[in-house]
Protein backbone atom coordinates (compact mmCIF):
# COMPACT_ATOMS: atom_id res chain seq x y z
CA UNK A 1 0.00 0.00 0.00
CA UNK A 2 2.88 2.44 0.83
CA UNK A 3 4.37 1.93 -2.60
CA UNK A 4 0.93 2.35 -4.30
CA UNK A 5 0.95 5.23 -2.53
CA UNK A 6 4.61 6.41 -3.24
CA UNK A 7 4.06 5.50 -7.14
CA UNK A 8 1.20 8.16 -6.70
CA UNK A 9 2.13 10.35 -4.99
CA UNK A 10 5.77 10.64 -6.88
CA UNK A 11 6.34 13.68 -9.22
CA UNK A 12 6.18 12.66 -12.84
CA UNK A 13 8.69 15.00 -14.63
CA UNK A 14 8.72 15.55 -18.83
CA UNK A 15 10.91 13.35 -20.52
CA UNK A 16 14.59 15.33 -20.82
CA UNK A 17 13.92 17.61 -17.82
CA UNK A 18 17.50 18.41 -15.76
CA UNK A 19 16.48 20.07 -12.37
CA UNK A 20 19.12 21.86 -9.82
CA UNK A 21 19.92 20.54 -6.51
CA UNK A 22 17.90 23.47 -4.87
CA UNK A 23 14.94 21.29 -7.03
CA UNK A 24 16.28 18.13 -5.32
CA UNK A 25 16.04 19.24 -1.89
CA UNK A 26 11.78 20.10 -2.77
CA UNK A 27 11.74 16.76 -4.05
CA UNK A 28 12.73 15.03 -0.94
CA UNK A 29 10.82 17.64 1.48
CA UNK A 30 7.72 16.65 -0.53
CA UNK A 31 8.43 13.11 -0.22
CA UNK A 32 9.00 13.36 3.48
CA UNK A 33 5.69 14.63 4.08
CA UNK A 34 3.64 12.99 2.04
CA UNK A 35 5.37 9.57 3.95
CA UNK A 36 3.99 11.45 7.43
CA UNK A 37 0.80 11.91 5.71
CA UNK A 38 0.48 8.22 4.68
CA UNK A 39 1.54 6.76 8.33
CA UNK A 40 -1.28 8.88 9.64
CA UNK A 41 -3.36 7.72 7.43
CA UNK A 42 -2.72 4.01 7.86
CA UNK A 43 -3.19 4.46 11.90
CA UNK A 44 -6.20 5.92 11.37
CA UNK A 45 -7.33 3.10 9.31
CA UNK A 46 -5.53 0.42 11.63
CA UNK A 47 -7.71 1.80 14.39
CA UNK A 48 -11.00 2.29 13.63
CA UNK A 49 -11.07 -1.58 13.36
CA UNK A 50 -9.57 -2.18 16.61
CA UNK A 51 -12.19 0.00 18.31
CA UNK A 52 -14.55 -1.95 16.55
CA UNK A 53 -13.86 -5.18 17.14
CA UNK A 54 -13.53 -3.85 20.93
CA UNK A 55 -17.51 -2.83 21.18
CA UNK A 56 -18.16 -6.25 19.63
CA UNK A 57 -16.37 -8.03 22.43
CA UNK A 58 -17.92 -5.62 25.17
CA UNK A 59 -21.11 -6.62 23.67
CA UNK A 60 -20.76 -10.33 23.45
CA UNK A 61 -19.49 -10.06 27.16
CA UNK A 62 -22.69 -8.31 28.36
CA UNK A 63 -24.67 -10.56 26.64
CA UNK A 64 -23.00 -13.87 28.05
CA UNK A 65 -23.59 -12.17 31.66
CA UNK A 66 -27.04 -11.78 31.24
CA UNK A 67 -27.69 -15.01 30.26
CA UNK A 68 -25.52 -16.27 33.52
CA UNK A 69 -27.85 -13.82 35.37
CA UNK A 70 -30.91 -15.92 33.73
CA UNK A 71 -30.04 -18.78 34.23
CA UNK A 72 -28.95 -18.65 37.67
CA UNK A 73 -32.33 -17.25 38.36
CA UNK A 74 -34.44 -20.41 36.74
CA UNK A 75 -32.17 -22.53 38.56
CA UNK A 76 -32.95 -20.55 41.97
CA UNK A 77 -36.73 -20.85 40.86
CA UNK A 78 -36.71 -24.46 40.22
CA UNK A 79 -35.99 -24.82 44.04
CA UNK A 80 -38.86 -23.07 44.84
CA UNK A 81 -42.47 -23.61 44.36
CA UNK A 82 -44.79 -22.10 41.44
CA UNK A 83 -45.62 -18.77 41.95
CA UNK A 84 -42.28 -16.90 42.98
CA UNK A 85 -43.83 -13.43 43.92
CA UNK A 86 -45.99 -15.48 46.84
CA UNK A 87 -43.22 -17.61 48.12
CA UNK A 88 -41.29 -13.79 48.45
CA UNK A 89 -44.74 -12.64 50.08
CA UNK A 90 -44.75 -15.25 52.79
CA UNK A 91 -41.18 -14.93 53.51
CA UNK A 92 -41.33 -11.04 54.02
CA UNK A 93 -44.62 -12.15 56.29
CA UNK A 94 -42.54 -14.57 58.13
CA UNK A 95 -39.84 -12.43 58.98
CA UNK A 96 -42.25 -9.68 59.75
CA UNK A 97 -43.84 -11.87 62.14
CA UNK A 98 -41.03 -13.10 63.81
CA UNK A 99 -36.76 -12.40 62.99
CA UNK A 100 -34.51 -14.49 64.76
CA UNK A 101 -31.78 -12.70 63.94
CA UNK A 102 -32.81 -9.45 65.53
CA UNK A 103 -35.15 -11.21 67.72
CA UNK A 104 -37.83 -8.79 66.48
CA UNK A 105 -41.35 -9.42 66.37
CA UNK A 106 -43.93 -7.34 64.28
CA UNK A 107 -40.94 -4.89 63.98
CA UNK A 108 -40.85 -4.46 67.87
CA UNK A 109 -38.35 -5.46 69.96
CA UNK A 110 -38.95 -6.80 73.89
CA UNK A 111 -38.43 -3.41 74.99
CA UNK A 112 -40.22 -1.09 73.22
CA UNK A 113 -43.43 -3.51 73.59
CA UNK A 114 -43.33 -3.07 77.28
CA UNK A 115 -43.16 0.87 76.85
CA UNK A 116 -46.24 0.79 74.47
CA UNK A 117 -47.98 -1.50 77.08
CA UNK A 118 -47.17 0.71 80.01
CA UNK A 119 -48.03 3.76 77.59
CA UNK A 120 -51.81 2.16 77.04
CA UNK A 121 -52.14 1.66 80.90
CA UNK A 122 -51.24 5.02 82.04
CA UNK A 123 -53.80 6.25 79.08
CA UNK A 124 -56.79 3.91 79.92
CA UNK A 125 -56.04 4.32 83.45
CA UNK A 126 -55.89 7.97 83.28
CA UNK A 127 -59.53 7.59 81.07
CA UNK A 128 -61.16 5.23 84.00
CA UNK A 129 -60.13 7.58 86.80
CA UNK A 130 -61.49 10.63 84.78
CA UNK A 131 -64.71 9.07 83.73
CA UNK A 132 -65.21 7.56 87.32
CA UNK A 133 -64.86 11.21 88.89
CA UNK A 134 -67.68 12.53 86.42
CA UNK A 135 -70.16 10.17 87.40
CA UNK A 136 -69.15 10.07 90.88
CA UNK A 137 -69.68 13.64 90.91
CA UNK A 138 -72.86 13.70 88.57
CA UNK A 139 -74.82 10.96 91.11
CA UNK A 140 -74.17 13.08 93.67
CA UNK A 141 -76.11 16.18 92.05
CA UNK A 142 -79.17 13.72 91.17
CA UNK A 143 -81.75 12.27 93.58
CA UNK A 144 -82.40 8.93 92.98
CA UNK A 145 -85.90 9.36 94.07
CA UNK A 146 -87.08 12.87 92.06
CA UNK A 147 -86.45 13.30 88.47
CA UNK A 148 -84.37 16.57 88.27
CA UNK A 149 -86.41 17.70 84.87
CA UNK A 150 -89.88 16.35 86.08
CA UNK A 151 -91.62 19.30 83.94
CA UNK A 152 -90.15 18.13 80.31
CA UNK A 153 -91.92 15.13 80.90
CA UNK A 154 -94.51 14.08 78.53
CA UNK A 155 -98.09 13.61 79.05
CA UNK A 156 -99.04 10.09 80.10
CA UNK A 157 -99.17 7.39 77.41
CA UNK A 158 -101.53 4.46 77.45
CA UNK A 159 -100.71 0.69 77.95
CA UNK A 160 -103.05 -1.78 76.61
CA UNK A 161 -103.82 -5.53 77.91
CA UNK A 162 -104.53 -8.41 76.65
CA UNK A 163 -101.35 -8.17 74.26
CA UNK A 164 -102.35 -8.44 70.44
CA UNK A 165 -100.08 -8.55 67.98
CA UNK A 166 -100.18 -5.35 66.15
CA UNK A 167 -103.53 -4.73 68.18
CA UNK A 168 -106.08 -6.58 66.55
CA UNK A 169 -107.97 -8.46 68.75
CA UNK A 170 -109.46 -10.88 65.75
CA UNK A 171 -111.20 -14.02 67.20
CA UNK A 172 -113.89 -16.38 66.74
CA UNK A 173 -116.44 -17.41 69.32
CA UNK A 174 -116.85 -20.66 68.57
CA UNK A 175 -113.29 -21.68 68.58
CA UNK A 176 -111.66 -21.77 72.05
CA UNK A 177 -108.29 -21.49 70.27
CA UNK A 178 -108.76 -18.20 68.86
CA UNK A 179 -109.14 -16.15 71.69
CA UNK A 180 -107.65 -18.79 74.92
CA UNK A 181 -104.41 -16.73 74.56
CA UNK A 182 -106.13 -13.32 75.65
CA UNK A 183 -107.30 -14.98 78.50
CA UNK A 184 -104.37 -16.15 79.80
CA UNK A 185 -102.51 -12.84 79.05
CA UNK A 186 -105.33 -11.27 81.37
CA UNK A 187 -105.23 -14.07 84.17
CA UNK A 188 -101.43 -13.18 84.23
CA UNK A 189 -101.51 -9.47 84.26
CA UNK A 190 -104.32 -9.34 86.76
CA UNK A 191 -102.65 -11.84 89.57
CA UNK A 192 -101.29 -8.67 91.31
CA UNK A 193 -104.74 -7.24 91.86
CA UNK A 194 -106.26 -10.13 93.86
CA UNK A 195 -107.75 -8.71 96.83
CA UNK A 196 -106.37 -11.04 99.12
CA UNK A 197 -102.71 -9.14 98.27
CA UNK A 198 -103.94 -5.98 98.02
CA UNK A 199 -105.39 -6.09 101.10
CA UNK A 200 -102.24 -7.56 103.01
CA UNK A 201 -100.01 -4.87 100.91
CA UNK A 202 -102.31 -1.68 100.76
CA UNK A 203 -104.73 0.59 102.04
CA UNK A 204 -107.66 1.46 101.77
CA UNK A 205 -107.59 5.09 101.31
CA UNK A 206 -110.39 7.55 100.36
CA UNK A 207 -111.64 7.90 97.15
CA UNK A 208 -111.65 11.54 95.16
CA UNK A 209 -108.81 12.83 96.78
CA UNK A 210 -105.05 12.94 96.39
CA UNK A 211 -103.16 10.87 98.91
CA UNK A 212 -100.39 12.87 99.62
CA UNK A 213 -97.65 11.89 101.67
CA UNK A 214 -95.14 13.81 104.18
CA UNK A 215 -91.62 13.06 105.26
CA UNK A 216 -88.42 12.68 103.40
CA UNK A 217 -87.95 11.16 100.10
CA UNK A 218 -86.17 8.89 101.16
CA UNK A 219 -88.72 7.56 103.50
CA UNK A 220 -90.58 4.18 102.23
CA UNK A 221 -94.47 5.39 100.98
CA UNK A 222 -97.50 3.74 101.27
CA UNK A 223 -100.17 2.49 98.30
CA UNK A 224 -103.50 2.49 98.23
CA UNK A 225 -105.48 -0.56 96.98
CA UNK A 226 -107.00 -0.91 93.67
CA UNK A 227 -108.69 -4.70 93.87
CA UNK A 228 -109.54 -6.77 91.37
CA UNK A 229 -113.57 -6.87 92.49
CA UNK A 230 -113.21 -3.02 91.35
CA UNK A 231 -113.19 -4.56 87.46
CA UNK A 232 -116.46 -6.45 88.15
CA UNK A 233 -117.35 -8.35 85.01
CA UNK A 234 -114.39 -7.86 83.69
CA UNK A 235 -112.41 -8.91 86.77
CA UNK A 236 -112.65 -12.56 85.81
CA UNK A 237 -114.07 -14.05 88.75
CA UNK A 238 -117.66 -14.04 87.44
CA UNK A 239 -116.77 -14.82 84.04
CA UNK A 240 -113.53 -16.67 83.24
CA UNK A 241 -113.32 -16.06 79.93
CA UNK A 242 -113.72 -12.23 80.52
CA UNK A 243 -116.15 -12.54 78.06
CA UNK A 244 -114.64 -13.86 75.00
CA UNK A 245 -116.30 -17.12 75.07
CA UNK A 246 -119.77 -14.91 74.41
CA UNK A 247 -117.96 -12.40 71.59
CA UNK A 248 -118.27 -9.84 74.56
CA UNK A 249 -114.82 -8.90 75.02
CA UNK A 250 -113.05 -7.33 77.94
CA UNK A 251 -110.31 -5.03 77.43
CA UNK A 252 -108.04 -3.19 80.09
CA UNK A 253 -105.97 0.34 80.12
CA UNK A 254 -103.18 1.52 82.68
CA UNK A 255 -101.90 4.96 82.60
CA UNK A 256 -97.86 5.03 82.57
CA UNK A 257 -96.42 5.77 85.87
CA UNK A 258 -94.73 9.48 85.93
CA UNK A 259 -93.15 10.25 89.47
CA UNK A 260 -95.26 13.37 91.37
CA UNK A 261 -97.76 13.50 88.62
CA UNK A 262 -101.47 14.94 89.67
CA UNK A 263 -104.32 15.72 87.36
CA UNK A 264 -104.98 19.21 87.50
CA UNK A 265 -107.61 21.20 89.06
CA UNK A 266 -108.85 18.18 90.96
CA UNK A 267 -110.69 16.51 88.16
CA UNK A 268 -109.71 12.61 87.61
CA UNK A 269 -108.78 12.00 84.20
CA UNK A 270 -111.52 9.86 82.28
CA UNK A 271 -111.59 7.52 79.42
CA UNK A 272 -113.71 7.57 76.59
CA UNK A 273 -114.36 5.07 73.71
CA UNK A 274 -115.42 5.44 70.44
CA UNK A 275 -115.12 4.17 66.75
CA UNK A 276 -112.53 5.39 65.03
CA UNK A 277 -113.84 5.26 61.29
CA UNK A 278 -116.95 4.42 59.84
CA UNK A 279 -120.00 4.03 61.24
CA UNK A 280 -120.59 4.62 64.97
CA UNK A 281 -123.31 1.93 65.44
CA UNK A 282 -120.65 -0.60 64.87
CA UNK A 283 -120.05 -0.29 68.70
CA UNK A 284 -123.74 0.19 70.07
CA UNK A 285 -122.69 -0.56 73.86
CA UNK A 286 -119.50 0.01 76.52
CA UNK A 287 -119.57 -0.76 79.92
CA UNK A 288 -116.74 0.90 81.98
CA UNK A 289 -115.01 -0.04 85.36
CA UNK A 290 -115.12 1.53 87.87
CA UNK A 291 -118.25 2.87 86.43
CA UNK A 292 -116.91 6.63 86.58
CA UNK A 293 -114.76 5.44 83.62
CA UNK A 294 -111.82 7.38 85.30
CA UNK A 295 -108.58 6.62 87.46
CA UNK A 296 -109.35 8.17 90.93
CA UNK A 297 -107.46 10.91 92.49
CA UNK A 298 -106.39 8.78 95.30
CA UNK A 299 -103.21 7.07 93.67
CA UNK A 300 -101.65 9.99 92.90
CA UNK A 301 -99.31 11.09 93.12
CA UNK A 302 -96.71 8.24 92.38
CA UNK A 303 -93.25 8.63 94.14
CA UNK A 304 -91.06 6.46 92.73
CA UNK A 305 -90.25 2.81 92.45
CA UNK A 306 -87.51 3.36 95.20
CA UNK A 307 -90.21 4.47 97.52
CA UNK A 308 -93.46 3.40 96.86
CA UNK A 309 -92.75 0.05 96.45
CA UNK A 310 -96.15 -1.67 96.40
CA UNK A 311 -97.85 0.88 94.19
CA UNK A 312 -100.25 -0.59 92.32
CA UNK A 313 -101.62 1.69 89.01
CA UNK A 314 -105.13 1.87 88.77
CA UNK A 315 -107.26 0.51 85.58
CA UNK A 316 -110.10 1.33 83.46
CA UNK A 317 -111.90 -1.92 81.91
CA UNK A 318 -114.07 -1.15 78.57
CA UNK A 319 -116.29 -4.27 78.30
CA UNK A 320 -117.52 -4.70 74.57
CA UNK A 321 -121.33 -6.05 75.23
CA UNK A 322 -122.77 -4.81 71.98
CA UNK A 323 -120.56 -4.79 68.70
CA UNK A 324 -121.06 -5.70 65.21
CA UNK A 325 -119.89 -9.05 64.30
CA UNK A 326 -117.70 -10.85 61.27
CA UNK A 327 -116.36 -7.08 60.71
CA UNK A 328 -113.26 -5.13 61.28
CA UNK A 329 -114.26 -2.49 64.05
CA UNK A 330 -111.69 0.21 64.48
CA UNK A 331 -112.03 1.48 68.08
CA UNK A 332 -110.61 4.86 69.56
CA UNK A 333 -109.92 5.27 73.44
CA UNK A 334 -108.70 8.54 74.63
CA UNK A 335 -107.76 10.14 77.85
CA UNK A 336 -109.59 13.60 78.62
CA UNK A 337 -108.77 15.52 81.34
CA UNK A 338 -106.97 18.78 81.73
CA UNK A 339 -103.37 19.13 80.09
CA UNK A 340 -103.96 15.71 78.80
CA UNK A 341 -102.68 15.66 75.19
CA UNK A 342 -104.07 13.04 72.98
CA UNK A 343 -104.31 13.75 69.35
CA UNK A 344 -100.18 13.54 68.53
CA UNK A 345 -99.97 11.66 64.82
CA UNK A 346 -96.80 10.36 65.60
CA UNK A 347 -97.42 8.60 68.35
CA UNK A 348 -100.26 6.58 68.69
CA UNK A 349 -99.76 5.86 72.70
CA UNK A 350 -99.68 9.25 74.30
CA UNK A 351 -103.20 10.03 75.38
CA UNK A 352 -104.63 7.49 73.45
CA UNK A 353 -104.65 4.14 71.57
CA UNK A 354 -106.26 2.27 68.72
CA UNK A 355 -107.23 -1.19 68.17
CA UNK A 356 -109.07 -3.05 65.98
CA UNK A 357 -111.80 -5.77 67.32
CA UNK A 358 -113.11 -8.20 64.80
CA UNK A 359 -115.32 -10.73 66.44
CA UNK A 360 -116.44 -13.79 64.03
CA UNK A 361 -119.28 -16.36 65.43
Amino acid sequence: MRRQLRSRRAPTLPHGYHYRLDDQDEVNQNYLADEEEEAEEEARMMGVPNLEKEEEEDLVEEEKEEKEVVQNEEEEGQGQPMGNTWWQKLQLINEYLWDPEQRRSLALTGQSCSLILILYFLFYASLAAVITICMYTLLLAISPYMPTFSERVKPPGIMIRPFAHSLNFNFNVSEPDTWQHYVISLNGFLQGYNDSLQEEMNVDCPPGQYFLQDGDEDEDKKACQFKRSFLKNCSGLEDPTFGYSTGRPCILLKMNRIVGFRPELGDPVKVSCKVQTGDENDIRSINYYPESASFDLRYYPYYGKLTHVNYTSPLVAMHFTDVVKNQAVPVQCQLKGKSIINDVINDRFVGRVIFTLNIET
